[in-house]
């Protein structure tokens, strides 16, 4: 049983892995920092962990999906994130192939 639940573990996280993008833009459309992403997808049932946030937030940014800006106005400074033009259209594809994707995946497995 031990192994069951270890292969069933692993491939939850692989299905979750291949919705974090999906999911982390989506949160984005409002300026947010780092931690206060991990916090509020903890609490809405997505926890990521922290060392799988602060990359993905700088790949998203590199990639030209998401913008920063860094606000130095209190004693610990902080960047915040925002969703880019591009982003935006990068996201809302990606939302409408996600809604494909599990009507197909509904269909197959409901066969």
């Amino acid at each position: 049983m031990e192994e069951f639940d270890s292969n069933f573990e692993n491939v939850s996280i692989e299905l979750k892995r291949g919705l974090t993008n999906l999911v982390v833009l989506s949160q984005c459309k409002q300026p947010t920092y780092g931690y206060e992403l991990v916090k509020s997808l903890d609490e809405k049932g997505f926890p990521l962990d922290a060392n799988t946030v602060y990359p993905l937030l700088r790949r998203l940014e590199k990639q030209g999906l998401l913008r920063s800006d860094w606000d130095v106005s209190t004693e610990k400074p902080r960047k915040y994130y925002q969703i880019s033009a591009v982003g935006e259209n990068f996201f809302e594809r990606l939302k409408v192939q996600w809604y494909e994707t599990i009507e197909i995946v509904k269909n197959v497995i409901e066969e």
